[in-house]
């Protein structure tokens, strides 16, 4: 998740509101709802956490996540994140000026991003202590109103794709603002409220990391009943009510569904939902054999007697941690990108930030400034292989965003389709589950076993999403609330045979059907990296001419669609059987 993830108001990204780390509230995994905080039991008192998004026992949300939810992953979303939350503000100049004069919006969306990105990286490096966004917001307000948005709506019909891009940050702005108090007031109910668990009072964002690092499935067992009675009490109530909003705010921008909408942004959704079920019956068997295979194991059970409350033990394994060096992180990275031709600390628009301070995120992160004249990777080496996962990931992010056409509107360097710069990010991210890559950087002992069960953990993670994705295509429909409860559970269950809490319907969504930009990265990145193994050999990472090409492709930004650069490139097309043949390739 580039940017790592995250939630709030307008905008293209969801500037976590980090009330505890990287931690991901009503999107935490497994129970589940995206990335998890699990805090280690060692001594050196880390903090971890599992992000769906990257399929194995370490790694992503980023996502990517709704900011005000929580910090599902420290990071900016890389694209207009729906829903970011902001207040109400007079409207100004764009908000009547006629939408024809785009680049005049267009200025002042990329005025409005930079600035949303270097408060975020200020913030969460340590460089300063207030988060404040309501100023920005303020200056930037007229960029989302209904009036605006109607104007980029007609405006779109005519001039294109590169003006769609622009209509659905309008639009995702606007809803934000509508939900803005629900989502503050989830946060802030997401950071005080605490539950006693024999006899020990636990805040409600530490429950998840606290079951997944109990050994004892009893204690786990009532972590996880507690998790549940304090959503059901205090914010059930409040993801009901920004779903109706929500409902009723899409009515306003002129589609009779959520999922019309982001139909009219051109988002394929039936398309990439028949590919899910597709995957889901192609990987059924294998997913049984495999899970019950890990589950045995690392917890001790099979499958059939897995509970939810489980599932969080399951990835947090920590017997791969000594093989991850906190100190060989940023000189693995660094070489493997030379083996590219890509010179880290030569490149004058990123900017490594590697100091130690107190306030400092924990978890890299990449914060795309300007683009591609100042692209921040922020690290804070801890080891273990979560953290290799997420330093990689961003560098993914970091080398697009540095490598993107500095002349290419805003729609095409900083929005676009997510599923690119989502994929550019996995492709170096999953370089560290290659046995091939771990022979190379690391004196790794078993690379086999560790890339085996990281490909146990990605099908996991990617019947996960594809489940949740096919949910909310029905959420999003002209359906009733009410009746989507036992459907979230029918669907997570049939896909992953753990029952999960009916209470979790509404917070385990991914605003915007980011979910399918996840799905679509995950496919994106196994075809290119096929492509790259047969045009430059299973190391492909070594050899220059792969880091041109890379170059070259990233310099388009998100102008291209991925399946338009699947098809120009390797002319393959986008689908998530590709995903299912490289798992199977590997998974023991």
């Amino acid at each position: 998740m580039r940017r790592g993830v995250g939630p709030v108001g307008i905008v293209v990204a969801p500037l976590p509101v980090l009330p505890d780390n990287a931690a991901e509230g009503s999107l935490e995994v497994v129970d589940e709802v995206r990335v998890d905080v699990l805090v280690d039991g060692d001594g050196r008192r880390r903090v971890r956490h599992v992000d769906e998004c990257r399929g194995t026992s370490a790694t992503v949300l980023h996502r990517f996540p709704h900011l005000l939810r929580d910090v599902h992953e420290l990071g900016l979303s890389p694209g207009l994140h729906v829903e970011l939350a902001h207040g109400r503000y007079p409207t100004g100049r764009m908000a009547t000026a006629p939408v024809a004069e785009l680049e005049a919006y267009r200025d002042e969306a990329d005025r409005f991003i930079a600035a949303l990105d270097e408060e975020y990286y200020l913030h969460f490096a340590g460089l300063k202590d207030e988060f404040e966004l309501s100023p920005i917001y303020e200056r930037f307000s007229d960029l989302t109103t209904l009036d605006a948005c109607r104007r980029l709506a007609a405006s779109a019909e005519v001039e294109g794709r590169g003006a769609v891009e622009l209509w659905r940050f309008g639009c995702e702005g606007y809803i934000g603002d509508l939900t803005r108090a629900d989502a503050e007031e989830i946060a802030g109910l997401e950071a005080s409220l605490t539950a006693t668990v024999d006899g020990e009072e636990i805040g409600f964002r530490l429950l998840r990391p606290s079951i997944a690092n109990e050994p004892d499935r009893a204690r786990r067992a009532k972590l996880d009943r507690a998790r549940i009675a304090l959503t059901a009490e205090h914010l059930d109530e409040r993801y009901r009510r920004m779903a109706e909003v929500r409902r009723s705010a899409t009515v306003e921008l002129g589609a009779p569904t959520y999922r019309e909408l982001y139909t009219r942004f051109g988002f394929r959704l039936e398309e990439l939902g028949a590919q899910c079920e597709r995957f889901l019956a192609d990987t059924e068997d294998m997913y049984v054999r495999v899970l019950d295979g890990l589950f045995r194991r690392r917890v001790g059970m099979p499958l059939e007697e897995a509970k939810r409350w489980d599932v969080p033990r399951l990835f947090r394994a920590s017997e791969w941690d000594t093989g991850f060096p906190a100190q060989a992180m940023l000189p693995a990275l660094e070489g493997t990108l030379s083996g590219l031709g890509i010179e880290l600390q030569a490149q004058e628009n990123v900017h490594l930030d590697i100091e130690s301070r107190p306030t400092k995120s924990p978890r890299a992160f990449c914060a795309p400034i300007e683009v591609p004249g100042r692209v921040m990777l922020v690290i804070q080496p801890i080891g273990g292989p979560d953290d290799w996962h997420a330093l990689f990931h961003e560098a993914g992010h970091t080398e697009h965003y540095a490598h993107t056409a500095a002349d290419l509107p805003v729609e095409a360097r900083r929005l676009g389709d997510n599923a690119v710069t989502e994929g550019w990010a996995m492709l170096l991210e999953l370089l560290v589950n290659e046995p091939a890559w771990l022979e190379r950087r690391l004196d790794f002992a078993r690379p086999g076993d560790f890339s085996a069960e990281a490909s146990a953990g990605q099908l996991y993670f990617v019947r996960r999403y594809a489940a949740k994705f096919l949910y909310e295509l029905e959420l999003h429909s002209e359906t009733e609330l009410e009746t989507m409860r036992s459907r979230y559970v029918e669907r997570m269950h049939d896909a992953l045979k753990i029952e999960f809490a009916d209470v979790d319907f509404l917070a385990d969504v991914d605003s915007g059907f980011y979910s399918s930009s996840y799905l679509r990265a995950w496919a994106f990145e196994a075809l290119l990296r096929s492509f790259l193994r047969e045009e430059f050999g299973t190391a492909w990472f070594t050899r220059r001419e792969a880091g041109s090409l890379l170059r070259e492709l990233w310099a388009e930004g998100q102008r291209p669609t991925a399946d338009e650069l699947l098809g120009e490139v390797a002319s393959a097309e986008l689908d998530l059987s590709a995903v299912a043949e490289r798992i199977g390739e590997t998974v023991t």
